[in-house]
């Protein structure tokens, strides 16, 4: 068991336990059980004030725990010397770097912090401007950057020492989707290049971006998986698109609703033909339902795909079930 857990860790970024940080009258974050392996991107999803921030601060060491743990490569983050700290990457959600700094001049400063030389910087930031596509602003003032530029500087900088891990709070607030895309790119190259990376978001629809999720509501992990994962446990199953003749229906409904391999049957609120067939595998089923439907009541659907929900509508159904059982729990 011992050998089994060892194994596991040397496989692992971060590990959070029980995590909890209680600030007092509900807030904070509670009972946080999360793994990041190793060269995977992780997404932490959610509305504002969910938690997505303190815990990527628990993460990084500027908060402790009130209870259970929180382990970064094997090691506890308050207990991290600079040496450890200098392994972490960190990208606040806010922009924290000089205004009246140059882009070139900020990351020197930057390096500087991290007790890098002259000629390591110089070494480093040009690459680095030219991966963030900052090469022509490198002279220019922070202050005088657009928003999407300043996010692409911390990133550069947040880079500039070569951190093993890093840790991104909103990276693309605010941002148009060209650049949020860019960024998305960026980071991808990095997982690519065996960097572990936890991104917080607002915005759903990068969960595809991501190799696993983390769904957050009021300070708690409600799910974690992979993206198609998610898609799954929101919707049920695999989901087949159907579109039937508005009289044909009801009778649609009720025989597919009695095969063994359709495990629910929707109607969506707002096509009057459509429906969603929830069944094991998508691609496997369609043939073998419309087959049914034409041999067995001479049904043939005027649209039949599968069909994959947009992570918007799997964040809100998330949510929704989340809500529910919460609210079942709380009755006596």
């Amino acid at each position: 068991m011992e050998i089994e857990q060892v194994s596991q860790e040397s496989q692992e970024a971060v590990r959070m336990e029980d995590a909890c940080l209680d600030f007092g009258g509900g807030a904070g974050v509670f009972d946080l059980n999360l793994s990041l392996p190793k060269g995977s991107i992780t997404g932490i999803i959610g509305p504002s004030g969910c938690g997505k921030t303190t815990a990527i601060r628990l993460i990084n060491g500027i908060y402790g725990p009130t209870s259970g743990e929180v382990r970064v490569f094997g090691k506890k983050p308050l207990a991290y010397d600079a040496v450890d700290k200098a392994g972490i990457g960190y990208i606040p959600q806010h922009f924290i770097l000089y205004p009246n700094l140059s882009v070139e001049e900020n990351m020197r400063f930057v390096g500087g912090i991290y007790g890098m030389s002259a000629s390591e910087c110089k070494a480093k930031i040009q690459p680095l401007l030219a991966f963030v596509e900052l090469e022509a602003a490198r002279k220019r003032l922070a202050r005088k950057l657009s928003g999407g530029m300043q996010r692409r500087l911390m990133l550069a900088s947040a880079l500039l020492h070569d951190p093993t891990i890093l840790m991104a709070d909103e990276p693309t607030a605010g941002i148009d989707p060209i650049l949020r895309a860019r960024i998305w790119e960026n980071f991808r190259e990095l997982r690519d290049q065996g960097k572990t990376l936890l991104v917080t978001t607002q915005y759903v629809g990068e969960a595809a971006y991501c190799d696993q999720v983390a769904v957050m509501r009021n300070g708690r992990l409600i799910v974690i998986d992979t993206p198609r994962g998610l898609q799954r446990r929101a919707m049920g199953g695999e989901v087949i698109h159907l579109q039937v003749e508005e009289k044909k229906l009801t009778k649609c409904v009720r025989f597919l609703e009695k095969l063994p391999q359709v495990y629910r049957v929707e109607r969506i609120p707002a096509d009057a033909e459509g429906l969603y067939v929830l069944v094991e595998d998508a691609g496997k089923e369609l043939p073998n339902l419309l087959s049914a439907l034409k041999e067995e009541i001479s049904i043939v659907p005027t649209t039949a795909e599968p069909y994959l929900p947009s992570f918007d509508e799997v964040f809100v159904r998330l949510i929704r079930a989340a809500e529910t059982s919460q609210a079942v729990e709380m009755v006596p």
